[in-house]
This record gives C-alpha cells, sequence and structure tokens, in this order.
C-alpha cells in the first residue's frame, strides 16, 4: 500500500513550534532521508607527505613479513625437533614449534595489517550511493561496474604507487613456501631403512620378557616365544622404533613336520624364527596353535602356516612373513646368520 492509498487521517503528524498538530498531506513522504554525513578528508588526503609516509608504513609491513617468512624457513632448517628451550612465561617449549609459530604469525599479521592500513589512509573512503537494481546485469551495469572498478584502482594509487604494490606481491608470493616447507613432516624420507633391521649375523637371540639369551633347550615343541636382539634395550629412544621391524617369534616344531626346504635349512632343530609384525598392517602376532602350527593375527585374522614358509592361508596379508636364518654359537646361544633378506611387514611400492 502506497502513502497515497492511506487515508490522510492515518498519516502521521507533526506538531509546530506552538504545540498545534500539523498534518501530513498524502504528497509527503512519511519517512524523510536522512542523506549522508559531510565527507571529512583525511590528513593523507590533503598531505602528500603524510601520504608517502603512510605508503612507507605500509610497505615496512609487508617487508616484515616477507622476512618472517624466511624466518619460517631457516627455522625449519636451523632447529632440531627433539630441542626444548625454556620461555618466560610459557615454559619449557620446543624451539621448533615456537620459531615456526612466531615467524609464521609475524608473517601473516603484517600482510593483513599492510592491507588494513593502506586501505583506510591511501584508498579513497568517500561514500558512494547507488539504487537498487534488477539481479540482472544490463549492457550499462556492467559497463558502469567496470568503470567503478578502473576508478577504484586508480583511486587506490596501486598502479601509481609501485613501492606498495611490489612490496605486497613479494610477501604474498613469499607466504606460500611456508605450506611448501611443512612438507617436510611427511618425512624424512625412508630410503633404505625399511629394508633393514638390527638383525646382524652373531647377533644373540634375547627373551623378550627376561632379557636373557635363548638356548635351544630354552624353547619346547609348541611353545611360543618372543625374541629381540641383544644390545637393544626399552630405554633406547629408538626402542619403538626398532622392535617394529625386528621384532620375532619363535617356535619349535618337529623337523619332519616342517614342509618347506628352505625353512628347514634357516631353521636349528627345529626351531624357526619368522617376524612377529603382520604383513598386512603391521599388527605384532601373539597367537599360535601349536596342533596346525597357524600363527594368527588378532587385528584382522590373517593367518600364516608357521611349518610352510610361514605362507598366508586366511586373511588378507599380502605375503608370507620374512624368516630369520639363525644358529647356535661356541657357547650354545641361538644367534642370527644375518639380516631377513626382505622388508618385514607391510608391503609397500617400493618393494620391488
Amino acid at each position: 500500500m502506497s502513502s497515497q492509498d492511506i487515508p490522510e487521517e492515518n498519516l502521521p503528524s507533526e506538531q509546530d513550534a506552538a504545540g498545534h498538530t500539523l498534518q501530513k498531506t498524502a504528497d509527503e513522504h512519511p519517512f524523510a532521508d536522512p542523506g549522508l554525513p559531510p565527507h571529512e578528508h583525511r590528513v593523507q588526503d590533503v598531505d602528500e607527505r603524510a601520504a608517502k609516509s603512510s605508503e612507507r608504513t605500509v610497505a615496512l609491513l609487508f617487508t616484515i613479513s616477507m622476512l618472517a617468512t624466511i624466518g619460517f624457513i631457516a627455522s625449519y632448517v636451523a632447529f632440531p625437533v627433539e630441542k626444548i628451550v625454556y620461555i618466560w612465561p610459557i615454559g619449557h617449549i620446543s624451539a621448533l614449534n615456537f620459531a615456526l609459530g612466531v615467524t609464521l604469525g609475524i608473517a601473516l599479521f603484517c600482510i593483513g595489517a599492510g592491507a588494513v592500513h593502506w586501505a583506510r589512509t591511501l584508498m579513497s573512503d568517500v561514500e558512494i550511493v547507488d539504487e537498487r537494481h534488477a539481479i540482472e546485469a544490463e549492457p550499462e551495469v556492467r559497463a558502469k561496474v567496470m568503470s567503478d572498478f578502473a576508478a577504484g584502482a586508480e583511486e587506490s594509487g596501486f598502479g601509481r604507487r609501485k613501492l606498495i604494490r611490489n612490496t605486497m606481491f613479494g610477501a604474498m608470493a613469499l607466504v606460500p613456501l611456508s605450506g611448501v616447507i611443512l612438507l617436510r613432516d611427511l618425512g624424512p624420507l625412508p630410503e633404505d631403512k625399511l629394508r633393514h633391521t638390527r638383525w646382524a649375523r652373531g647377533k644373540m637371540l634375547v627373551n623378550m620378557n627376561t632379557h636373557e639369551p635363548l638356548r635351544p633347550e630354552d624353547v619346547a615343541v609348541g611353545s611360543l616365544t618372543f625374541a629381540m636382539p641383544e644390545g637393544m634395550s626399552e630405554h633406547d629412544h629408538d626402542f619403538q622404533t626398532e622392535i617394529a621391524k625386528a621384532a620375532l617369534m619363535i617356535v619349535r616344531i618337529q623337523p619332519e613336520d616342517i614342509k618347506d626346504k628352505r625353512e628347514l635349512e634357516w631353521s636349528h632343530e627345529g626351531i624357526v624364527a619368522y617376524s612377529k609384525i603382520c604383513t598386512h598392517v603391521g599388527c605384532p602376532i601373539s597367537l599360535y596353535e601349536q596342533q596346525t602350527h597357524h600363527a594368527l593375527c588378532p587385528c584382522h585374522q590373517s593367518t600364516f602356516d608357521l611349518s610352510d614358509g610361514a605362507r598366508v592361508i586366511f586373511g588378507p596379508a599380502g605375503h608370507a612373513l620374512p624368516q630369520l636364518r639363525i644358529g647356535v654359537n661356541e657357547e650354545g646361544y641361538l644367534e642370527a646368520l644375518g639380516d631377513f633378506e626382505e622388508p618385514v611387514g607391510p608391503s609397500f611400492w617400493e618393494r620391488g
């Protein structure tokens, strides 16, 4: 309903200075347009020296951002992961994490602060009124948008103020390098570490429960024993990494029950040693059935026949468990005659 359709007695009324009610006519709009306040010029609009000062401030912020990004990359290279420092009032903290957080925070903050300072002091702040229009863009509207864009670009000084433009490009070009450097967390590269364990010729088999070297008589027929290489300790900083590859599963089978020829050659009096690490996803195998000589992985039920080269007879595992060749040293203790001849654990694309 328009103001012309409203009865005059229902229109809003005003009072004059004497307090008499003045009735609005139907031709007057009930809500007056307040308009825009008068535009106030900033100091940078009228003083070129102030504008140059603001330009240098913005350029300085972008330059600090570039230096902080370089510091981020340098920190990633300079600080070892295990280095701990004391920072008051935070306390003890990783030097690498602290340096990365500070430098990346400064780099991002300075880009934002520079952009805000540029917009508030150098870009045009004249209020523009535009009437509402239909959603679809008419040719005249598109032309006006492009014209406004060109005018805004001109007023921002983007083309004229080359110092700001070039330092902004430099800061925004360097910041993404921080994300590239973070890819280092996907490494370090394994090189050939997956193909070697702590086992070597002459290393005795040590019981993981008693921490004593094993003799052949310590392994009974039908029993399951877990072993690790001599020289390893649970207090070593890399123990978990190394035991995840070197953990050994030892069983004793009657020699006549061993079906695989190589398995029999690599055993000692029916004592066979296989990797404890399942070849599916690396779970530790801990279940053994002495009648069938089957070892079962509790995670996904992969089943291996330890009397037939530890081949897979059930489950998702992709290949047999690696066997460790063993013998007896001069003191009568079981010892390794070398490392595993194939990588232990799950398959990987470079396995070959």
